[in-house]
């Protein structure tokens, strides 16, 4: 019985003390020099799709939900987003080689097509994050429009 007590109050110790070591938020207010939309056109209807869908993992800014203030929530969601941003940062897309932002647009269009994006995990608690079959149809014909201008510019 001692034992567990000791176990309960440590793991109770552990806790309060990951409550205090917060990794740093994904926000910055900065301007965004290098955002797709200097590099693509971004319809408003289209950029309005990717916010609500896409840019809490793939860019710099995330608006967080109350459960990442909580440990290890907290760890989990900024793991994602640090491994999301990795594959595709809408806002340092222009960064990227043209052969790249290529490949990302296709990547897009791939997961639009296949159903992986938005992720199950992500959708389960931001629903209006569900794309209807419109905006994918949107975002598909802005994917294409993307691609046209991209290759075309880039001879």
């Amino acid at each position: 019985m001692h034992f567990v007590k000791k176990t309960l109050i440590g793991l109770l110790l552990i806790t309060i003390a990951a409550h205090f070591y917060r990794p740093a938020q994904n926000n910055d207010p900065s301007a965004m020099p290098n955002h797709i939309s200097r590099v693509v056109n971004v319809p408003g209807q289209v950029n309005a799709i990717l916010r609500k869908a896409c840019y809490d993992c793939h860019s710099n800014n995330t608006r967080y939900p109350w459960y990442a203030q909580i440990q290890p929530l907290n760890w989990f969601v900024n793991k994602h987003i640090k491994a999301a941003k990795a594959e595709l940062n809408f806002d340092e897309f222009k960064n990227d080689t043209k052969r790249k932002q290529l490949s990302k647009l296709r990547a897009i269009e791939n997961s639009l097509e296949d159903g992986t994006m938005p992720i199950t995990s992500y959708t389960l608690i931001h629903r209006d994050a569900i794309l209807s079959k419109h905006e994918k149809q949107q975002l598909t014909e802005w994917i294409k429009a993307s691609e046209e201008s991209l290759e075309k510019n880039s001879f």
